[in-house]
């Protein structure tokens, strides 16, 4: 299916941090608003998510994954693709392929070192690497406490390369009445700085 069928493509990879609550609700809402989403799993995030969450991921292979989020989140025909961690041939791997906006949530401190320091020993740091140097949206969300010099560094940098470091931090003034209430916070906030329009969260002085 053509791109322009879709209001918006974005890579969204989750990483092995704490917190795969956040990148699942995420790739839910974007489907939900009728985005293209190229997904990325790191093979920590697959533990966390079965550590975290009632989700059982299939074992098989990266096909029955996307396969399974198709049908977990109802995607449309095409509107979900799954890349795994050495698909160089993924459009997501060059800047003449990659989407406008990419998503990195949660992203693990490891995650953080390794996109600063331009490692790209797989696919979620080469596609990161991509939109660093085509100048493209990337945002991180790290979920760690706390934050050691280290961490606080590499956000630094990759703040000044052009990154947008939203951490996994939910706000109260919306007065929450659930644990999903505070992962909407979060993502809300994601979905404000992509340019999608969300009902999960009024913006501040609309309430």
């Amino acid at each position: 299916m053509a791109q322009s069928s879709y209001n918006k493509t974005v890579t969204l990879a989750i990483t092995g941090a704490s917190g795969a609550q956040y990148g699942l609700r995420l790739l839910q809402c974007l489907l939900a608003a009728d985005c293209r989403v190229w997904l990325l799993l790191s093979d920590a995030a697959k533990v966390v998510i079965d550590t975290e969450t009632d989700c059982r991921l299939p074992q098989e292979g990266d096909k029955e994954l996307e396969e399974f989020f198709h049908r977990r989140f109802d995607a449309r025909e095409g509107q979900l693709q799954l890349f795994g961690k050495r698909d160089w041939f993924s459009p997501v791997a060059s800047g003449s392929g990659s989407a406008a906006s990419m998503v990195i949530c949660p992203a693990s401190g490891g995650t953080l070192s390794a996109i600063a320091c331009g490692a790209s020993n797989n696919l979620v740091e080469r596609a990161a690497d991509v939109a660093l140097k085509e100048r493209r949206q990337l945002i991180l969300v790290p979920r760690e406490a706390p934050y050691s010099e280290i961490h606080l560094e590499n956000m630094l940098k990759l703040t000044r390369m052009g990154a947008v470091i939203l951490p996994a931090s939910p706000g109260f003034y919306q007065k929450p009445q659930s644990v999903e209430d505070l992962v909407d916070f979060v993502v809300a906030r994601l979905m404000d700085q992509l340019g999608i329009e969300q009902k999960l969260l009024p913006k501040w002085g609309e309430v």
